[in-house]
Parts: C-alpha cells; structure tokens; sequence
C-alpha cells in the first residue's frame, strides 16, 4: 500500500472521523443508558459514511487506476523481479 494512495485523501480521513465520532457519541450514551443518545451516535455513524461518499463524488476520493497506470505498474514490478 506504500506506493499507493489508498485511505490518505480528505473524503476517506473525513469519514473516518465522523465515524470514530459517532462510535464515541454511541458508546458514552450505552453506557449511560440513553437509548436516544445510543440512536443518535448510529446516526453520526451513517453521517460519516454519507459524507465521505459525498465527498468521493465531489472529487475529493481516490481516482481509478487507468488502463495504462496498471499495465505500467505490472511492467515495473516484473523489471524489478527480473532485476
């Protein structure tokens, strides 16, 4: 994953902490037994996973390989093995 950009764009790091969040919000609230306040921390969950595909649409995402950027990385990689 070094060579790669996966998980290191603004929608995925976004998302990631809405959602860590919204796992916070809903586990104070289980703890306190507030059924409402539980409820409401899935929400900021789903809110987060919304945002962040949000933001993917808006271009703020990870792009697609291209054709060519994938037969150009298979043809580095079997260089360095032969090498």
């Amino acid at each position: 994953m070094a060579g790669t950009s996966h998980g290191h764009t603004p929608a995925a790091w976004t998302g990631a902490i809405i959602t860590l969040i919204g796992f916070c919000v809903a586990g104070v609230f289980m703890v306190a037994a507030s059924p409402l306040g539980f409820w409401v921390g899935v929400a900021v969950i789903f809110g987060g996973g919304l945002v962040g595909l949000a933001m993917r649409a808006a271009g703020l995402g990870a792009q697609k390989e291209s054709a060519e950027m994938a037969e150009a990385r298979a043809r580095a990689g079997q260089a360095q093995i032969s090498h």
